[in-house]
């Protein structure tokens, strides 16, 4: 297929874009050319400071076309194209032909699922690639550094040289942490990761060295979902893998998601398949009996909610305590979509009363999504964190909910997933490699016709982002970066010029060379000059779990991205970019004190007051004796005494004119 096929008309004048933020502008409406390109739409006044447009076809969710008729003949009309990034965008063309030429064009061009004719394939950044992305978070290493509790908020376990992770060859390595090569064209420096593994406490339930990395799905033929690279039991085979995939919904097993700094550990897996005749498999209970360890009891939750999913039998899974925390009543991810697009007319409702406003927000349900998945979150964290107990997260196939509360978790107990790269890593590992559907899921948006998405179709990565962004608020001083990262996320998920989050599978991304064909986001996110707009001013690194509060007056809604096109956010901006210059200058002032200290040049408040003290240097000297006892020192008026010492001195108050400037101390 060629892209000039379905762009009936490439370039079209005297259209009008009628403005969705006339709050920042000053005009509502920019007359210009259009044009459509195989990727983008664009319209330019031309004109100084003028709007222009820059659309992405694949950020269009839906268009919308309202033909204008004269003596019954259409004689142009009004599309309206409601975007994925929440925008609603209308164009004016006065004709017939080129209005319905246009709008056909965009619904092509907008519907187009081959991957491959996507932007990020066509995409050639203009900068240097300072990192590859692709290459930051490697499987491997990743897994080491969880189970060895590296990098958590940069503090590493204390028996980094005694304990080893066990790799594919069966060999193990006690090289230094700092001597990580980098990553080899044929895999990965699996030896090298085995040094980052360290130490665990005595509450562990399964010591570091009982894990191994398997390659067993490298040709993605045990589970189509998960990543090439897994950690798993060393006591379990590849045999027993296989067996415990076949038991469970779409082949994904039980795997290592997390471990926390006491030893204790997180799995994620999807239900078990109801099968007539087979009730049980016992390499899957050997798996999780496994994970126990010295522990005696672990906790299976279940995300999807009771009655609605399979679960593990009591008689089998004995030493198993069954938890369920449903996301909510019907939590499949069409549900979750269509809460969303209740959620978003909401916000776009700016006509009606508050009372109907604040009916239609409660009425879309998404903030009892959002409490529901913190709560979900904390109940899995305090039971690895305070319970010291292993457990295993899953829903129906693993791939949504469940994704949600094992990275949740892992924000509230890992500080390092609070910093940037932490949450890169984070996302990487829990829903790229991890195998959410993104292109299925986003597809389609909140402003689809309900009868026109389909089933494939949800919001779960959106809702994770505004979980975090509940915790951000909550904990404002913890988070390295800003909501502006969050918002970032939100929109390349959706359409973007990087192949992060292409494809539905680590598996469909190997087809297509994703790796080596696009470019990696994060490679853009972590250049230095894009990096310094996304942190936050008030971070100050916390190492301790965060707790949020659950209770529904604890929450609020992101106005930042719901109501980004619908209220001026320039005060927001405008309050942040002053925050950010308060901090900028303590920054400077503190780095300019401990220059002086350094070098003895540093005044203190008395050295600084002598220029204005009548007694000069002597009085000075005086008064710092003086505060060697300041209980000792007593006021009258102009005089100051010290009883251990015996000086009689006047203070100047900054006030010269009541002092004669030529006063010397009396005590001297």
């Amino acid at each position: 297929m060629e892209f000039a096929d379905l762009i009936k008309t490439p370039k079209l004048d005297g259209v009008f874009l009628h403005d969705p933020q006339p709050l920042q502008h000053a005009n509502a409406a920019t007359v210009g050319t259009l044009c459509i390109t195989g990727h983008h739409l664009l319209l330019s006044a031309r004109q100084e400071n003028s709007q222009e447009l820059w659309l992405l076809h694949k950020d269009i969710d839906c268009v919308e076309k309202k033909p204008s008729m004269s003596q019954n003949v259409v004689v142009g009309g009004i599309i309206t194209l409601k975007c994925k990034d929440l925008r609603i965008i209308s164009l004016e063309i006065k004709y017939a032909k080129e209005f319905f030429n246009v709008s056909s064009s965009l619904e092509a061009l907008s519907a187009i699922q081959n991957a491959e004719l996507l932007y990020p394939f066509f995409y050639r950044p203009m900068y240097s690639i300072l990192e590859d992305g692709y290459t930051m978070f490697r499987p491997e290493l990743e897994f080491a550094k969880l189970i060895s509790g590296v990098g958590m908020g940069g503090v590493s376990s204390p028996n980094v040289a005694n304990i080893t992770i066990c790799m594919p060859s069966t060999s193990t390595s006690t090289s230094s942490v700092g001597s990580i090569p980098h990553p080899l064209q044929n895999g990965y420096a699996l030896d090298a990761a085995a040094a980052l593994v360290g130490g665990i406490g005595s509450g562990a339930t399964v010591l570091a060295c009982e894990w191994r990395v398997t390659n067993i799905n490298k040709d993605f033929s045990v589970c189509a979902t998960y990543g090439a690279t897994l950690i798993v039991p060393k006591a379990i085979t590849d045999e027993q893998i296989v067996l415990s995939a076949s038991f469970r919904d779409g082949g994904r097993f039980p795997v290592l998601s997390y471990r926390h700094d006491n030893g204790a550990t997180l799995m994620r897996s999807s239900q078990p398949l109801s099968i007539q005749g087979i009730k049980r498999c016992r390499a899957d209970e050997a798996i999780l009996n496994l994970v126990l360890g010295r522990s005696k009891k672990g906790f299976i939750v279940d995300t999807w909610g009771k009655g609605k999913s399979n679960t593990e039998t009591d008689l089998h899974y004995s030493q198993w305590k069954k938890v369920n925390r449903s996301i909510g009543n019907v939590s499949s991810p069409a549900s979750i979509l269509d809460s969303f697009a209740k959620l978003i007319e909401a916000c776009n409702e700016t006509g009606c009363s508050t009372d109907k406003w604040l009916s239609r927000l409660e009425g879309s349900g998404w903030l009892s999504l959002v409490l529901n998945s913190l709560n979900a979150s904390c109940v899995v964290a305090q039971c690895l964190d305070q319970e010291g107990s292993p457990v295993l997260v899953h829903g129906a196939k693993g791939l949504d909910s469940t994704l949600i509360v094992t990275s949740l978790v892992q924000i509230i107990l890992n500080p390092d997933c609070r910093t940037v790269r932490g949450l890169q890593a984070l996302i990487e590992r829990e829903w790229i490699q991890a195998g959410h559907p993104f292109a299925s899921r986003h597809r389609y948006s909140c402003y689809t016709p309900h009868q026109t998405r389909n089933k494939t179709s949800g919001a779960t990565f959106v809702l994770f982002l505004d979980c975090i962004y509940q915790l951000f608020t909550q904990f404002p001083c913890s988070f390295e970066f800003s909501t502006q990262l969050l918002i970032l996320l939100f929109e390349h998920s959706y359409f973007s010029q990087y192949g992060t989050f292409l494809c539905d599978s680590e598996r469909e991304r190997h087809e297509l060379n994703v790796h080596t064909r696009t470019t990696s986001l994060w490679s853009y996110l972590n250049r230095p000059d894009v990096l310094q707009t996304l942190l936050n001013p008030l971070y100050e690194p916390n190492a301790n779990v965060i707790w949020p509060s659950v209770a529904p007056i604890s929450l609020e809604l992101w106005s930042e991205l719901y109501l980004r096109w619908v209220i001026d956010q320039r005060s927001v901006t405008t309050v942040m970019s002053q925050v950010q210059e308060l901090v900028t200058r303590e920054k400077e002032l503190r780095t300019q004190l401990a220059g002086q200290l350094a070098t003895g040049t540093a005044h203190t408040e008395m050295e600084d007051r002598k220029w204005l003290c009548p007694a000069k240097l002597k009085l000075v000297d005086v008064q710092h004796k003086c505060n060697e006892c300041p209980k000792s020192l007593k006021r009258a008026d102009r005089l100051n005494f010290c009883k251990p010492h015996g000086y009689k001195l006047i203070e100047c108050m900054m006030c010269q004119s009541q002092y004669n400037t030529q006063w010397t101390c009396d005590a001297i």
